[in-house]
């Protein structure tokens, strides 16, 4: 059974997503139905573990980050910032019930 479960994010959401913004994704992602990029995280896994790979790998170098989110295609920098956006969601309410 292929494992579809995406990798979290280690480190500092805010350099990842000020990485992203610097790159021009978050603007468009804020106006876009996010049900479509959701439904991207659970079918095209490949996709966002490598994203996410790559941003653990970079971990606070905010340079190395953005040269390499710079290579990655559109949809999967999307993708990217809609995972952002959740771990940062459900960082948020562990942290306000605890």
């Amino acid at each position: 059974m292929r494992e579809t479960r995406v990798r979290h994010i280690q480190g500092d959401l805010q350099i990842v997503f000020d990485a992203l913004f610097e790159l021009g994704v978050i603007d468009p992602v804020l106006k876009m139905d996010w049900s479509t990029h959701i439904e991207s995280l659970e079918t095209d896994s490949f996709a966002i573990r490598r994203a996410v790979d790559i941003v653990n790998r970079c971990g606070a170098d905010r340079q190395k980050l953005f040269l390499e989110l710079g290579r990655l295609d559109a949809k999967t920098l999307e993708i990217l910032a809609v995972e952002v956006a959740r771990e940062y969601a459900g960082f948020h309410s562990r942290a306000v019930v605890h």
